[in-house]
């Protein structure tokens, strides 16, 4: 986040590390291993000669539609792509899961019958997630069960996912409304609906951005949309916010920041808050992919897997129509990353390459198809103990708002304070 910006992105001057953030955040790094945990080479492993690329085993990517969630789906593709469909076997959750919960969980352990399968990655891990991992565990305990970006509460998953990574509710709930403040914000409006505001991160991270809120001198707001999983399904809850936006922004003026917790009511929102006004610091999910394209009407086929470029060619449209300023992404798509890299991850972690709860070790693997972003984060640390999880991992990257020039805010580098990890 700070206007190296494309010239730092396409330089690749910023490494893919994860600085400190309080006493709470481990480094990540991508270069040396601990030194108990050395990382093996080629030649101290078995030799393995079954199919082109030298391996015996498959790993099953499960993602949402790309109505729900494109770049989910891109990642795993890109996955897919790297070791060949012969290793990689993709699926996808249904757009109505919570009215489909028994398909979810069965899509998800029916890739428990492939007696090669050996990692199962479920990004977004949807509800059913959790059931479908102990239901996996009860007939394949070896098949490692990933779950990016959980919906169901962790004290639920912990037990029968080998590792959940989300993205870091409790630091962004702080630093989105800091950066708000810094772009000069004076109210910050959150929208959601009753589904979401159930789920424990959802609900932490509102009220961390009250506190945050209240720290900087700006109004919390929260309004309510449709949720696109009920009968309205996805152009119902996309035509109910971009009939509302322009009536928001009325009501909370033209220094006021949105954000909302459904991927589908992320491209209307950014489209409506271009035309009349208002901030968009980042997506729940962030990506220069995530509502952009389709708000800004842009082709982005040329630039497909290409982040440097695709961030470019946003930032041109937004500076285009007026938006300079206003409006924030993560360079790399969160999504794309998180399904691409967790199953980059399990590969080395059943080559015996990587430790599966060594977040050196995951950053290595993000590394892959974040090449040049910073990152931070933590263990998750449960709000009534104080007691750091052993396989829950928070992270995030910096933000970057687009401009002329843009900039990076820094974020992963910002001290969040320690209260903000207890906030419940």
């Amino acid at each position: 986040m700070k206007k190296r910006l494309m010239s730092l992105l396409l330089a690749g001057m910023l490494a893919l590390t994860l600085t400190a953030c309080g006493d709470d955040y481990v480094p990540l790094t991508d270069t040396k291993p601990k030194e108990e945990t050395p990382i093996s080479t080629p030649d101290e492993k078995e030799e393995v000669t079954v199919n082109d690329t030298g391996e015996n085993f498959h790993i099953g990517i499960v993602t949402g539609s790309y109505a729900q969630s494109e770049d989910d789906r891109r990642g795993a593709e890109a996955f897919q792509k790297k070791y060949g469909e012969e290793n990689v076997v993709l699926a996808i959750y249904p757009d109505n899961f919570t009215e489909e919960l028994e398909t979810t969980i069965q899509i998800i352990v029916n890739l428990a019958d492939d007696p090669d399968m050996k990692a199962i990655i479920v990004n977004q891990a949807v509800d059913g997630t959790t059931e479908a991992f102990r239901r996996i565990k009860e007939i394949r305990p070896d098949i490692i069960c990933i779950a990016g970006e959980a919906y169901e509460d962790f004290a639920d998953i912990e037990p029968v996912a080998d590792l959940v990574v989300n993205s870091d509710f409790v630091a962004r709930g702080y630093l989105m409304i800091r950066t708000a403040h810094e772009l000069g914000c004076d109210t910050f409006v959150h929208i959601s609906f009753p589904r979401h505001l159930e789920y424990e991160s959802v609900a932490r991270q509102v009220a961390i951005m009250q506190a945050a809120c209240d720290e900087f001198g700006m109004t919390f707001a929260m309004e309510t949309a449709p949720d696109p999983t009920t009968d309205v399904g996805v152009p119902g809850a996309q035509s109910y916010i971009l009939e509302h936006t322009p009536e928001w922004v009325e009501k909370y003026g033209q220094n006021s920041a949105y954000f909302c917790t459904n991927d589908a009511h992320t491209e209307p929102l950014i489209k409506m808050l271009l035309e009349h006004g208002g901030y968009f610091i980042e997506a729940d999910l962030p990506s220069p992919l995530m509502g952009y394209p389709g708000a800004l009407d842009l082709d982005l086929a040329e630039e497909s897997g290409d982040f440097e470029e695709i961030l470019k060619t946003v930032e041109d449209a937004i500076v285009k129509k007026g938006g300079a300023g206003r409006f924030g992404t993560w360079a790399y798509s969160y999504g794309y990353t998180v399904s691409a890299g967790l199953a980059e991850h399990a590969r080395n972690v059943i080559l015996g390459e990587s430790e599966l709860t060594n977040i050196d070790d995951l950053a290595k693997a993000y590394h892959e198809f974040s090449p040049n972003a910073e990152w931070n984060g933590s263990r998750y640390t449960d709000a009534e103990t104080g007691v750091k999880s052993e396989n829950t991992f928070l992270i995030y990257q910096d933000t970057y708002i687009m401009g002329d020039p843009g900039r990076f805010v820094g974020a992963t580098k910002v001290e969040v304070p320690e209260e903000y990890f207890t906030i419940k």
